[in-house]
């Protein structure tokens, strides 16, 4: 679902690759800068703009145009740019001088599939030449973006000034001057498409996109070479192809290098990229069987935005979670509403000591608690229509989500196969709250995890939970080894790997299955040496990526290094740990997810408290996630304590084995 941002507001970004479209009326120019820290231009080099189109991880386009596609690569930024600004000006040559003249811009970040991920319409101009549209920073290591809308009427100079630029008057002229040189050689948008389908010969408007043909002018021989962009790297990257320039009058080069005849003339144009290779669309959604007139629509698996059905069933799901989280949060607050009714009503009718005496006050009483009741049960009537909604939905959505995301009791795992491509989420879990009956909704993760996993084996708040302390453990290790089992399986063979310490040996039951199936890493490690060692190498592993990733030289990494996603599985945390490997423990919890190293801590906090406020940190960085079901996870929406319950195996089934059996043989050609 696309954000519609309003000023000042941000969002934060799931994705690294992505454009950012722009919608003027008018043509404009489009430029980005990029700052440090303290959001300063450190010179004329971390300048995007029409004159200067490319820099590393990022692309504008070369002129001024009604609308624009600025492609960039977050990753390929240098590492000491924390914030790009993307500009908007009015070419001093030509059309209006103020944005109040003119219609409001429209801005979106998108994927590179197209999907909006966040809006931005710049409301509110009126001097204004030159304005700062939006903003893509990094915070705690993740990337945002935020709705500026900040307006200069001194134009470019001043814009570029305020973000401390030395030469921003001598650098606002040479843009100025190269938009001036743009829109010499710039020719109209081609007219909407006849009734009869064709378009006629007319020259193009606005300066093409990061991805689309940079056309010659028109009747001009020579051709107008493309900016090299940062998608366009030796070999290609992901789905991208180089982009090839079109031949003024002459004919067409695709990529193969065969020349491709030019449209005839007074024909119509064909205006597709001869050099795009163009997937498919997404199938369309599906659609519901016919339902009786004055019936609500039956819900189809599905049936919600996305590329693909397995993002289609992430996003329903997660509409689903909304939607409970919604309704409940309206059915409380009808009831807290009644109560405060009823208690007001009945403090009026007792407060006059008259009412006190006969029956006046009984009938008063009577008659508040028969409103009262009449509010809840319109409460309630309305949560059951939305909980018997939500359950037909579910009903149908739960046998046809994919193993990542299914329960271990789903008949999918039984034609379980090793993937080829990471999926976008894994399940973890149930979520369900008390008014919600048996409907449960799945608790999705993203990929790869942002953050640890702390399986708390200690006891729960809820007063029906198991208070045996050694089956507690015993049940916290079992939903450790199901979860990572079930990362295993959702990974392509080879990409990633599971290391488990147990100092003490106390969960060889629990770990047998990951064992037998020869799926760890190596034996689980015992005792304060084993401990150190594997500490020790994930915590060098940690070092070599980071400095590999800040110094560009992945190359560089020494060659029997795993570059797969690491997982620890630390039980019975903190027995067999001194201050130097809880130290180790803290610093892969920090660091370790921003380069592929996760932690899965099985652990009761109370056995902790010998290290004090020491290890604070740690635990919130860690989600914590319970082995019995506990009401302990909040939602952003309405902060409702949902009850999570852990996705574990069904007791006597061998769904487990089999599984990681198949996962055990995809990965023995890749550990020859």
């Amino acid at each position: 679902m696309t954000a519609e941002l309003v000023r000042g507001q941000n969002h934060p970004l799931s994705q690294v690759r992505l454009e950012v479209r722009v919608s003027a009326g008018r043509p404009v120019v489009a430029g980005a800068t990029l700052s440090d820290e303290q959001g300063r231009v450190r010179g004329v080099e971390w300048v995007a703009h029409p004159g200067a189109p490319t820099l590393p991880g990022l692309e504008v386009s070369k002129q001024a145009a009604a609308d624009h596609r600025l492609a960039f690569d977050l990753d390929a930024l240098p590492g000491t740019v924390h914030r790009v600004s993307v500009l908007l000006a009015l070419p001093t040559v030509a059309g209006p001088a103020r944005f109040g003249a003119v219609a409001a811009p429209f801005v979106a970040v998108t994927g590179l599939d197209g999907s909006e991920v966040a809006s931005y319409t710049l409301t509110g101009l009126d001097s204004e030449s030159a304005v700062v549209a939006l903003e893509l920073y990094r915070r705690q290591g993740a990337w945002k973006v935020r709705a500026v809308g900040q307006g200069y009427a001194g134009g470019l100079a001043d814009l570029l000034a305020d973000q401390g630029l030395p030469e921003a008057r001598r650098l606002a002229d040479s843009i100025n001057e190269a938009v001036a040189q743009g829109l010499a050689r710039s020719v109209s948008a081609p007219p909407p498409r006849t009734p009869e389908g064709d378009r006629s010969r007319q020259a193009a408007a606005s300066a093409p996109g990061p991805d689309q043909p940079h056309p010659g002018t028109q009747g001009a021989p020579g051709t107008v070479p493309p900016p090299s962009s940062p998608y366009d790297t030796p070999g290609g990257q992901g789905d991208t192809v180089p982009r090839q320039a079109y031949q003024g009058g002459g004919a067409q080069t695709d990529p193969s290098g065969v020349a491709q005849p030019a449209p005839p003339a007074g024909g119509p144009i064909d205006y597709s990229h001869p050099g795009r290779q163009t997937s498919a669309p997404p199938p369309p959604p599906p659609t519901a069987p016919p339902t009786p007139p004055g019936q609500p629509a039956r819900p189809v698996a599905g049936d919600a935005t996305g590329w693909s059905m397995e993002e289609r069933l992430y996003n329903q799901v997660w509409g689903m979670f909304e939607d409970l989280a919604r309704a409940t949060a309206a059915y409380r607050s009808a009831v807290d509403f009644a109560d405060s009714r009823m208690e007001q009503e009945l403090d009026r009718a007792l407060s006059d000591p008259r009412s006190r005496i006969g029956g006046q006050g009984d009938a008063a009483r009577e008659a508040a608690q028969a409103k009262h009741a009449d509010l809840v049960d319109q409460a309630r009537a309305a949560l059951d229509r939305d909980l018997a909604q939500l359950t037909a939905e579910s009903e149908v959505v739960e046998p046809a989500l994919p193993a990542a995301y299914a329960r271990w009791d789903n008949p999918v795992w039984h034609a379980y196969r090793v993937p080829m491509e990471i999926p976008m989420a894994v399940r973890l879990g149930d979520l369900w709250l008390p008014e919600s009956g048996e409907l449960s909704i799945p608790l999705l993760v993203r990929l790869p995890l942002e953050r640890g996993l702390w399986i708390d084996s200690g006891r729960t708040t809820r007063e029906d939970s198991l208070a045996d302390p050694d089956e507690l453990r015993r049940l916290a290790m079992d939903t450790a080894v199901a979860n990572a089992a079930r990362l295993l399986a959702v990974y392509p063979a080879g990409e990633f790997t599971v290391h488990v310490i147990d100092p003490a040996g106390s969960a060889a039951s629990s770990l047998a299955p990951l064992v037998r199936s020869g799926v760890l890493a190596g034996p689980p490690a015992a005792g304060a040496t084993g401990v150190a060692d594997v500490l020790t190498r994930l915590t060098q592993r940690v070092d070599l990526v980071q400095m590999a990733v800040r110094g560009r030289a992945a190359d560089a990494l020494p060659p029997g290094l795993d570059t797969a996603e690491q997982l620890l599985i630390v039980n019975d945390f903190p027995h067999g740990f001194d201050d130097r490997a809880v130290t180790q423990l803290r610093y892969l919890a920090d660091e370790g997810p921003a380069v592929g190293v996760h932690l899965m801590v099985v652990a009761d906090r109370e056995d902790a408290a010998s290290f004090g406020p020491l290890l604070d940190p740690m635990w919130r960085a860690l989600l914590r996630l319970t082995p019995v079901p506990d009401d302990h996870l909040a939602d952003p929406w309405v902060g409702h304590a949902w009850t999570y319950e852990p996705a574990l195996v069904p007791r006597g089934s061998e769904v487990l084995q089999q599984v990681l059996s198949r996962v055990a043989a995809a990965r023995r050609p890749w550990d020859r």
